[in-house]
């Protein structure tokens, strides 16, 4: 059989065709209306000093410091930050020093008043000051290494990395200060420290560039920093007692506010004491916006909104301790009028774009739907017929009705088992692991297929005893082989941690030290891995649980302290001989009180099908990287604890609610909102559906090499079998577990390979494909037009498209193949085709 082939390219077709069905995706529209404003916050009624415990100041000592921040209250009831917009008083006032900014600086002992006037209106708080005119020992965990930290003496790039910089060492980010101690005080013979003349000290001297410092100048003379490190030599470099209070946490103040696009918010940080006591720490504080686009924010906690509305959180880091800030930048725009609620998703959303002043898009059409569920949920696209009949039908509840269909299709089985299949490691290195790769993903789209309660799948995964043709869970201890890679892949796809920092050393973003780490670790020290006889070059094990270890425990790399099983913020675990550990880890992590495992879930699926996480990237859920609508969250959760871990219900809850059917398309206000779920994002296709639909529209085919004819590419439980197409599209690899290894970036390799490829080129122009079928139908040709119009986009051609096409059509009259060829190759090289919108 001979086809017809030649090579298109965008000159010879683009130009004549193209204008008319390359059409403007969503994601491609711009719009400049200029957004509303938040309106007359009205006049200031009163303005109030903050914090101040029971309306009093307290400064102890003479190094405690003070940031206060001032609030205004409106006659609407909004709050603003006047901190920088008072002037401020101390009466006595040789009683301490404020300047322009709220700093406040401790002079004599005493009692007093501090008083900010501005804008007609005045506050005043009590002020008391004790302990200037004794000499405290200054403690070296709690206030000299934070200051290492806060200048970044001990960062990754400098002293704080394995070997030092220079002959100096610090331990990262301080978090091992009898470390700091010993390197500044004992090591090079006290060479970096002289106690008869501190500001001769060579710390001090390159620090301020008085020697030179490959870091750079670090501080000035005279500052609290310089200050705070030339007292404590002059006082002999104290360490410290063993019963000095430590920092047990820190809180943000205010925790939160209502902030204009282009407002200021002073923000205090407060440390909080093993004793019982507070301490400002905000200029020691380091701080970081979670979203650099919408806040920027200064070393001294002074936050500045930008442009973008939404929600920021700013983090504050101090001692191994954080805590968060998080401004609602409202948009202000009415909402007139909104889509129907169904359910408590819509509730959340809605909520949250109501208080955000930001209008969400409507409903899509019954094209867009169908197109999009059908993607999100099958990774497939309907078919012409199945288009046609969609459209035509008038049940109003036919939206629902496809979603039930499709989630206990085997099309959807078959999707979410690709999924979970490259999240989970699966797949062969040589051909001796071949068959229980195969049994692994079988094993997966069956539990999905009948839709097992997610937490029996984790447990059957996790507590995996025998060889994986016995037992294919057991297929996922080949590739997460070590003790480390269990716990950080555990941590990561199950319960949405990134834990891997704690292994070496404390989270620098998160509470998790390195006993919780290796905590965590316990739960599998009694794993037992048996060579598999009949495999000897595989890295398949029989795995079982080893009982006559002793007890099962972990031992701290760092420290030598041996650890028993403990999950994660949860008390140590004892367990008898007989006991797996795995038993229990899997029984702490379903239990409906764990605070991380059924959120997890629920903001993965999320993403799934709306391109963003509640919490962004889905499986870095920290306290530091807050979740854009923590009632959505929290209501997800609470509904997939009660559906007994119901994957099935969660989906059909998802796509059902009226925020998975909005429009792609943006009005006049949402168009930069990324975050609140005003619109439908629209996301590329993946590879492997891509690759599938590109199939569906030509009516060709892929052989996969072992695999029988007709396997789609959602289908390969294995993606080293996977055609260059796939790669270069960004098919994973199941290398790691995090999905960010599937790439959706667009690049110059994948427009070559759609317009120019000698497969593509090939299946379009085959003598059995789609064009050479449409050319030898007798039907008229504006039938066929639309036919294939809703075999790529699952809609009707508008007029327009359909006249371009026909003129097309009309050219190549002496050979209809060559140019519904055409048609199709400029179709499938449109954004709408490529991305589910």
């Amino acid at each position: 059989m001979t086809t017809s082939f030649r090579m298109r390219t965008p000159s010879t077709i683009a130009r004549t065709f193209a204008p008319a069905v390359l059409l403007a995706c969503c994601c491609g529209i711009g719009l400049s209306a200029e957004p509303k404003g938040l309106g007359d916050v009205g006049s200031l009624v009163s303005l109030t000093i903050e914090p101040a415990l029971e309306g009093v100041i307290h400064l102890r000592g003479r190094d405690s410091r003070q940031q206060v921040f001032v609030t205004g209250t409106y006659s609407s009831t909004q709050l603003r930050d006047h901190t920088h917009r008072v002037q401020y008083t101390v009466e006595p006032a040789d009683l301490a020093n404020i300047d322009s900014t709220g700093y406040l600086i401790p002079a004599r002992d005493g009692e007093g008043v501090l008083r900010a006037t501005g804008d007609g209106q005045t506050a005043e708080v009590k002020l008391s000051v004790t302990g200037v005119a004794s000499d405290v020992p200054i403690n070296f965990p709690n206030q000299v290494v934070p200051v290492f930290t806060k200048l970044a003496c001990n960062s990754g790039g400098c002293h704080g990395k394995a070997s030092g910089q220079n002959g100096f060492k610090l331990s990262l980010l301080g978090f091992y200060p009898e470390d700091d101690h010993e390197f500044l005080v004992k090591e090079g013979r006290g060479r970096r420290i002289f106690p008869p003349s501190p500001e001769q000290s060579l710390l001090l001297q390159k620090a301020v560039g008085q020697m030179p410092h490959g870091g750079g100048k670090r501080m000035e003379v005279g500052t609290d920093e310089y200050r705070m490190v030339a007292r404590w030599i002059e006082q002999g470099m104290p360490y410290g007692k063993p019963d000095d209070p430590h920092v047990v946490g820190i809180r943000c103040l205010p925790e939160g506010r209502v902030m204009p696009r282009g407002g200021d918010q002073q923000i205090t940080v407060m440390a909080v004491y093993s004793d019982g006591s507070t301490e400002d720490v905000t200029r020691r504080a380091l701080f970081e916006a979670n979203d650099p686009e919408m806040a920027d924010v200064t070393t001294t906690g002074l936050v500045k909104t930008l442009d973008l509305a939404g929600e920021v959180a700013i983090m504050a880091r101090y001692q191994g301790q954080v805590s968060t800030f998080r401004a609602t930048i409202p948009l202000g725009a009415e909402i007139a009028e909104r889509p129907p609620v169904k359910n408590f998703i819509d509730e959340a959303v809605f909520q949250k774009l109501d208080v955000l002043g930001i209008p969400p898009s409507p409903l899509a059409d019954d094209a867009t739907f169908l197109r999009r569920v059908y993607i999100d949920l099958t990774g497939t696209i309907p078919s012409a017929d199945e288009v046609a009949a969609f459209l035509a039908d008038p049940d109003p509840a036919k939206r629902d009705k496809l979603v039930d269909r499709l989630v206990d299709s085997t099309e959807y089985a078959d999707y979410f088992t690709n999924k979970w299949n490259m999240v989970l490691r699966n797949k062969q290195r040589n051909q001796f692991e071949l068959s229980s790769t195969y049994a692994f993903n079988r094993w997966i789209w069956s539990s999905l297929y009948e839709n097992k309660p997610y937490d029996q799948f984790v447990r059957e995964i996790l507590t995996a005893s025998g060889s994986p043709e016995d037992c294919p869970p057991a297929a996922w201890y080949r590739e997460v082989n070590e003790a480390n890679e269990q716990v950080e892949d555990v941590a990561q796809l199950f319960l949405g941690l990134r834990i891997q920092c704690a292994r070496c050393h404390h989270h620098p973003f998160e509470k998790w030290s390195q006993d919780d780490y290796y905590g965590l670790a316990a739960f599998f020290s009694r794993v037992g891995k048996k060579n598999i006889s009949s495999k000897p070059a595989a890295q398949d094990k029989r795995i079982f649980h080893i009982d006559s270890q002793g007890p099962a425990q972990a031992r701290n790399e760092r420290t030598g302290k041996m650890l028993a099983p403990t999950g994660l913020g949860a008390p140590a675990l004892t367990l008898t001989a007989d006991e797996d550990p795995r038993v229990l880890l899997a029984d702490w992590m379903s239990s409906p009180e764990n605070p991380f495992f059924a959120k997890s879930l629920v903001n993965r699926y999320w993403k799934h099908f709306f391109s963003r996480g509640i919490v962004e990237p889905e499986d870095d859920m920290r306290e530091t990287n807050p979740p854009a609508n923590p009632e959505l969250l929290n209501g997800l959760a609470s509904h997939f604890i009660q559906s007994g871990f119901n994957i099935k219900d969660l989906v059909r809850t998802i796509c059902k609610s009226s925020t998975y059917q909005l429009t792609a398309l943006p009005n006049e206000y949402n168009l930069r909102d990324k975050q609140n779920f005003s619109r439908y994002y629209p996301k590329r296709l993946t590879a492997e559906v891509l690759y599938d639909a590109f199939h569906q529209i030509t009516a060709s085919s892929q052989a996969y090499n072992g695999l029988p004819a007709g396997t789609k590419a959602v289908q390969l439980p294995d993606p080293s079998v996977g055609p260059y197409f796939l790669k270069v599209f960004g098919q994973p690899q199941a290398d790691t577990a995090c999905e960010c290894e599937r790439s959706q970036e667009a690049n110059l390799a994948q427009s070559l390979h759609l317009l120019n490829s000698s497969e593509v080129q090939t299946k379009i122009s085959a003598g059995e494909g789609r064009a050479a079928k449409l050319a030898a139908d007798q039907r008229p040709v504006e039938e066929r037009i639309r036919e294939l119009y809703r075999w790529v986009y699952s809609r009707e051609p508008a007029p327009d498209e359909v006249a371009v096409a026909v003129a097309h059509l009309q050219k190549h009259a002496d050979n209809p193949k060559l140019a519904f060829e055409d048609i199709t190759w400029a179709l499938i090289n449109t954004k709408e085709f490529l991305f589910n919108h």
